[in-house]
């Protein structure tokens, strides 16, 4: 199964595109959409929504697996930041791509086992699980990545196959 992750954002927008079959993790490609602070709000919707396309187009996902959005700290940002959510779910929805959305607490707790564990925990935990050299940067697309993960996870589970028969 290729699976997209998606660490939603307006300035920055992590992914990590991997394949998962028979317990066995290939990274395809990872890294940021991003957009400069300086361009009007519009134009950097257009520019994920563009970016997001390409990869999509590109890489032909199967699922697409992203960050259900929790703020307790930072809620000045929480609209611009659904409002770009929403237009990587209208991408994907656009090309059929099958949409699974997990909680950071259900990351940390499928990359873990723990899930009040630290972001760098997950980070380096995901490097391992993937194989790769070092944590990717910026730290959105180790996200990504983790998410990705969650849901390769998730999806190979007994009860996730229970649940689509």
């Amino acid at each position: 199964m290729r699976i997209i992750g998606i660490d939603p954002g307006y300035a920055i927008v992590g992914f990590g595109v991997i394949e998962y079959e028979r317990r066995v993790f290939n990274v395809i490609d990872y890294g940021a959409v991003t957009t400069d602070a300086g361009t009007d709000f519009n134009t950097r919707l257009l520019e994920i929504y563009n970016d997001l396309c390409v990869l999509f187009d590109r890489y032909k996902p199967e699922a697409m697996a992203i960050e259900r959005l929790y703020f307790t700290t930072n809620q000045k940002t929480a609209i611009a930041v659904a409002e770009a959510r929403g237009i990587t779910l209208l991408a994907a929805r656009q090309r059929n791509i099958e949409i699974f959305e997990y909680t950071p607490l259900q990351v940390k707790n499928s990359i873990t086992g723990y899930g009040k564990a630290v972001k760098k925990q997950v980070q380096e935990l995901t490097k391992n699980i993937l194989k790769l050299p070092e944590i990717p940067k910026p730290d959105d697309t180790a996200d990504a990545l983790a998410i990705a993960v969650c849901h390769a996870h998730s999806c190979g589970s007994q009860l996730s196959r229970l649940a689509k028969t």
